[in-house]
């Protein structure tokens, strides 16, 4: 529920957005070096309260704690004051920092849903598979280079196609982890037209409007930028 660099506004976002009486998250404060916020969310609105890190403890308020986790475990049974009103605020609901592949356009509303009681551990591996997307693209053959329209699925790392929405088995799979770019391409005789570079073959793909093709294009690059840092992290741990 630490979430690193986290802006105020995004962090009432998040929690209004998909959490609900009690969700918390703690984040880094724009003010200081030293502090951190602690954003609540009340029945209809988000609160900030400062904690301030001295080095060896946290202090909240006029208390102190030794770690955060015991700070949590502190106010989970102790009301917090939130507000002038005297809206008493307790911390219940962990906001996970790590939910599956949020999408990089849509980073509110694909945050998973709390569920009531669950905490971190718990909440991660029931996530719905996020950062997907689907529908109608037209593309040009590889031998017959004729432009058919298929039907285009985005899971995981997987980007397949279909003869059309009602067919069950997809033409192909693409394995994301092979691809080397995707950009905007203006070599065809079509509009809003893009392509995925692979080792052995580039795809063309045109979407109906340069907006549609603008998400496919932002999505499947942050894919490609998640499948290197991912990499770079197992070479990093491999090497250490």
């Amino acid at each position: 529920w630490y979430h690193d660099n986290l802006t105020r506004h995004a962090a009432e976002a998040l929690l209004l957005s998909n959490g609900k009486d009690g969700s918390y998250l703690l984040r880094k404060s724009n003010e200081r070096e030293d502090l951190y916020s602690l954003s609540v969310r009340g029945k209809d609105s988000v609160k900030h309260f400062h904690v301030e890190h001295t080095g060896t403890s946290f202090k909240f308020g006029f208390n102190e704690f030794s770690s955060l986790k015991e700070l949590v475990m502190h106010f989970a049974n102790q009301p917090l004051i939130g507000s002038e009103t005297g809206t008493l605020i307790v911390l219940k609901h962990p906001y996970p920092r790590q939910v599956e592949e949020p999408s990089i356009y849509e980073s509110v509303r694909v945050h998973t849903a709390m569920q009531t009681g669950r905490t971190e551990s718990d909440l991660v591996p029931n996530a719905p598979s996020l950062g997907t997307k689907e529908g109608y693209l037209i593309k040009k053959g590889k031998i017959v280079k004729s432009w058919k329209t298929r039907w285009f699925t985005l899971h995981r790392n997987e980007l397949k196609y279909f003869k059309d929405q009602t067919a069950t088995e997809p033409i192909r799979a693409l394995d994301l982890t092979e691809c080397s770019a995707v950009q905007f391409d203006y070599s065809q005789e079509r509009v809003n037209c893009f392509c995925l570079v692979f080792p052995l073959r580039t795809y063309y793909l045109c979407a109906k409007t340069g907006i549609e093709a603008d998400e496919w294009i932002k999505i499947l690059r942050w894919k490609l930028s998640q499948i290197r840092k991912q990499l770079e992290e197992r070479g990093a741990t491999l090497s250490s």
